[in-house]
């Protein structure tokens, strides 16, 4: 019996993940009074009781050594006028625009995000080309505003659907 090929093309698999909409986050952390901030939409709510969250970074990113470091971190949820923080913190942006961070459970985060949680690093999961960071919520902060939200590589916005 011959065996088939089970290869999938990296190009295929991007596309396919990227149909599935998701909301944008920057990911935040201090490490010896050093901000670092990292656009991500591998982010998930993992427990109530205890409240855990989960975020997946690429073991060759930047902020993959920092959380490993600080061992805390702040999710952002970007609102619809953050797309300039998205795109700044994702590396896009060419010129450094000034962002303001303020403090929340000693940790910096975007003051105009919808929803901010802060954690402490509970434990982390070598999966394939990633790690898997399991966040303990120290605190939640919200704010009034619509999501920003991605899907087949563009920014997309909330629109309410007519009920018949």
């Amino acid at each position: 019996m011959q065996q088939e090929n089970h290869e999938i093309d990296d190009r295929l698999f991007r596309n396919a993940m990227g149909s599935f909409s998701t909301g944008v986050t920057v990911i935040t952390t201090k490490v010896t009074e050093e901000i670092y901030g990292m656009t991500a939409n591998a982010f998930m709510s993992v427990s109530l009781n205890p409240k855990l969250v989960a975020i997946s970074i690429g073991e060759n990113a930047k902020m993959h050594q920092h959380i490993k470091v600080s061992k805390q971190f702040a999710i952002n949820m970007l609102s619809t006028n953050q797309q300039n923080e998205s795109k700044q913190f994702a590396g896009q942006i060419g010129a450094k625009s000034n962002i303001t961070f303020a403090s929340f459970k000693s940790l910096p985060i975007l003051e105009d995000a919808i929803a901010v949680v802060t954690c402490e690093l509970h434990s982390e999961y070598i999966v394939g080309d990633h790690t898997i960071f399991i966040g303990k919520v120290t605190g939640v902060k919200m704010n009034q505003g619509d999501p920003l939200l991605f899907s087949q590589g563009k920014y997309r916005e909330l629109k309410e659907l007519e009920r018949e």
